[in-house]
């Protein structure tokens, strides 16, 4: 199979799908890669990287997308991508497309067979490709919240940690999940007192156990959400519903129970987000205010320290990538983990969470394979 991987697109986007190590696992299983000149510029891999990992280069990203057979990337397709893709292609990348009916429509459009990262399941329920970009966005929700705060940032002008005879800054993290986990983790190390609001009990008692009591945990309720929100300098939205659009559970009511200039960080944006007032920003023009809370809603966080993220994402993508050039369209077929993942298949919805939310008709993935 002739694997292509073009240059990331998005604002401030510098990961790449593939990386030269990935490259060569690919060529080493009987495979083309191709790769568009400048992909790995933002992770310090030039082209002779890439050519000395045995891809090829192609000199612009329309080579990329008529030459292979599988385009493997990070975010999803913006409109001059999705169009070039095609009838019997593969799309392996973030899609992210409950909250995205525009992208669906091109998607549907091209015919291509289009695999999500993000609904990739494992054995265990749990996302794995999604996951290590989850780690990368909960700490760095941390990092981005407490740069917000700052008085010159137009924030409270609060430390997360405090100092000696100062109370520490207070971080409420909605959702217990991966990103919660790590957003938790990265305040408390900093020294702020942190609240996780998360409606699973047994969840609740596995984060009182790995943080030993120094993270507060409340089960979610209306009350709950109040109270938190309205005391904390960030309150960071980390709620995920696997391939659905996020729940809004921070209204435009509640900012005004809301300290002048806390902020709110949502991670979950990429799904639509889960404050009411939230709209996708860029590393470039990162927040805005919004009844005096400052609002940090960047779409692709994890593009900040694309060295990290992109090591860690083909960590975790290139098993299943493999699988796919190994066996085309059979490996859906064998791995129903990998099965989950599709979301698009020659003009259907294959998944159900992006039917029910989109209201598209939802066509089983077995039947379109079997077709």
């Amino acid at each position: 199979m002739r694997v292509g991987c073009p240059r990331e697109i998005k604002n401030h986007e510098y990961r790449v799908g593939l990386t030269p190590g990935s490259v060569r696992e690919y060529v080493a299983h009987g495979h083309e890669v191709l790769v568009e000149t400048g992909a790995g510029a933002g992770i310090g891999a030039d082209d002779n990287a890439y050519r000395a990992a045995g891809a090829s280069i192609a000199k612009t990203a329309g080579d990329v997308f008529a030459k292979s057979d599988m385009i493997v990337k990070v975010k999803e397709p913006q409109p001059n991508e999705w169009v070039q893709l095609r009838d019997g292609q593969i799309l392996y990348t973030y899609l992210h497309l409950a909250p995205d009916p525009e992208q669906t429509r091109g998607l549907l459009a091209s015919g291509v067979t289009a695999i999500a990262y993000e609904t990739v399941t494992d054995d265990r329920g749990g996302l794995p490709l999604l996951a290590p970009m989850s780690e990368v966005a909960g700490r760095l929700s941390i990092q981005a919240g407490a740069t917000a705060l700052q008085k010159a940032n137009g924030g409270r002008g609060v430390l997360l940690g405090g100092v000696p005879g100062v109370l520490p800054g207070k971080v409420t993290v909605l959702g217990g999940g991966v990103v919660g986990l790590h957003a938790a983790r990265m305040a408390a190390g900093l020294g702020a007192d942190v609240t996780i609001i998360d409606r699973s009990i047994p969840r609740l008692r596995q984060l009182d156990d790995i943080f030993g009591g120094r993270v507060h945990t409340r089960y979610s309720t209306v009350e709950a959400l109040e109270e938190e929100c309205f005391s904390a300098d960030i309150v960071v939205g980390a709620v995920l519903i696997p391939g659905a659009a996020a729940p809004k559970l921070v209204s435009r009511e509640m900012l005004s129970g809301m300290k002048k200039g806390s902020v709110l960080v949502d991670v979950a944006i990429d799904q639509g987000g889960c404050f009411e007032t939230s709209h996708a920003t860029t590393h470039a023009d990162p927040t805005y205010e919004v009844d005096g809370v400052i609002h940090y809603c960047v779409a692709n966080m994890p593009g900040a320290v694309p060295v990290t993220s992109a090591q860690a994402l083909n960590n975790a993508t290139l098993h299943y990538g493999l699988q796919l050039a190994d066996k085309g369209l059979k490996a859906l077929v064998d791995d129903h983990h990998l099965r989950n993942g599709l979301n698009v298949h020659k003009g259907k919805i294959t998944n159900r969470a992006v039917a029910e939310s989109l209201g598209y008709e939802l066509v089983e993935p077995k039947a379109v394979l079997a077709a």
